[in-house]
Formats: C-alpha cells, structure tokens, sequence
C-alpha cells in the first residue's frame, strides 16, 4: 500500500477527522506519531491504531506554544529518523457573532488554526529539506474560501492558512515537497463541543446543523485518497461547495444565502 512504512505525524489525532485518519492510515501499515493535548485520549486512539500497526507512538503538544511544537518536532523525528508526511489537522471552530466576540478569542482562534500549523511546518521544514522531500497535508475549511456568521475569528484564521500554504505551493522551495490543502464543509465530529464562542469559553453542544455534516469516515477516505494522488487542493462539502459556486458567479445571492446561515 502507498503509505505502508510511510512516517506519518498527525496533530490533533486524539478525535474526529485525526482519529479516523490515522485508523485509515494504520490499515495501511503506516508508521504513526499521533499529537495532542490529551494524553488519555491520544493513548485510546493509539490502541486502536496498533491493532494494524505495529508502530504508533505519540506526542503531547499544545500548537499554541512555539517551546511544546518544536520540542515535539524534534522528538517526534527521534522515533523513526524521520517524518515522511506532516498532517497539520489541529484546530478550534467557533459560535459567536463577529460584534460580540472579543479580540482575545479571535487571537485564540488564530493561534490554534493558523499559527500552530505554520509553526510546525517552519520545524520541519529544513528536515524536508536534508531529505529532499515530504508531504504536507492541511486541513483548512471551506470558512477558508469565503465569510460565514458565527465563525469570523476562524474564518480569518482559514483564510490565512489558504494563502500561507498557496504561498508554499508556488514558491516550491523543495523541488519534491507536496502540499495539500484540505478544505472540508460541515463534518460530523465533536468539533462543536469545544468551539469558541464570544469570551473564549467553550460551546459546550453538538450544532444540530453539524451533526448532519458529512460522515467523518467519508471525510477521511477523501483525505486519503487525495494523498495518494498528491493534489493541491480537495474540498469535501455538499451545501457548501454550492455556496462557493455562488460566491464566485452570483455574489449578490451568495450574501443573501450566507446571511442566513449559522
């Protein structure tokens, strides 16, 4: 299989979109290295992989310090003496009004969805570099490509996540460095739960509208195959790929629709 003996690090591994990746890519005899915050949770996902694996280890890092997110890169390249793919899935949504919600959350925001990935791109790129080459996934969102209520901090960090990795992309600095910038609408995982809404607290619920989003096994295979092919870009959406369209072609409907939305 592609990924068999493939060194693979995953962040945010411990639920949702991580998780299920990491199961798919245990499948295919992949060398794992799972990252989060949550040690119990991360241990849970990493039994599971070893049903089909018999490497996973994992690393406790917090994408918000720049200390924990090199100390990781560096342990995490002692596992296997090296990292052949890199998969920036950590993030935060959020539920709160664009007037209501304060700069420190939008800041919060913004250093779980964009800064943390770009931090652990910066440390391993240079190990990209000795090797010669690697894989960059991203997982953005399609509050990446266009404004949407209620997520205006994580709209702006998707939004710089799109053009910072777009930059990767044409840039090229790594003649075989692949850089895939996923960009999925509404998933159903418990990404609401510890969504952030206008003071920074957390959400607390599953949005009934996410709860119909896309299965995350579905999300995952379309991950994973769009690794494979090594694409720039893959969305997996259904509502919203529509809007997009109407963002692009018949932007006066678009605003119509979007206001509605939450």
């Amino acid at each position: 299989m592609h990924f068999t003996d493939k060194v693979i690090l995953i962040t945010g591994a411990s639920s949702g979109i991580g998780h299920e990746l990491a199961l798919l890519l245990a499948k295919e005899k992949a060398r794992l290295i799972l990252a989060a915050r949550n040690q119990a949770a991360l241990e849970a996902v990493r039994n599971q992989c070893l049903l089909y694996t018999p490497y996973c280890e994992i690393v406790l890092m917090d994408v918000t310090d720049e200390t924990q997110v090199n100390e990781g890169a560096h342990r995490a390249l002692q596992f296997f003496g090296k990292i052949d793919v890199l998969v920036n899935n950590a993030g935060v949504t959020q539920r709160s009004k664009l007037i209501d919600t304060s700069v420190s959350a939008v800041r919060q925001l913004m250093e779980v969805n964009f800064f943390g990935a770009v931090m652990l791109t910066q440390a391993l790129l240079p190990h990209f570099r000795e090797q010669a080459g690697g894989q960059i996934i991203i997982i953005s969102s399609m509050a990446g490509l266009m404004g949407y209520p209620w997520r205006s901090g994580y709209n702006a960090a998707k939004h710089a996540l799109q053009g910072y990795f777009e930059t990767l992309q044409t840039e090229q600095p790594i003649p075989h460095l692949y850089t895939t910038i996923v960009c999925p609408g509404r998933i159903h995982t418990p990404i609401t739960y510890s969504a952030i809404t206008a003071n920074g607290d957390a959400y607390g619920k599953m949005d009934p509208k996410q709860a119909k989003g896309l299965s995350v096994a579905f999300c995952a295979r379309r991950i994973l195959k769009a690794m494979h092919k090594r694409k720039k870009v893959v969305l997996i959406a259904r509502e919203e790929r529509i809007l997009l369209w109407l963002k692009r072609y018949f932007p006066p409907l678009f605003y119509v629709i979007a206001r509605k939305g939450n």
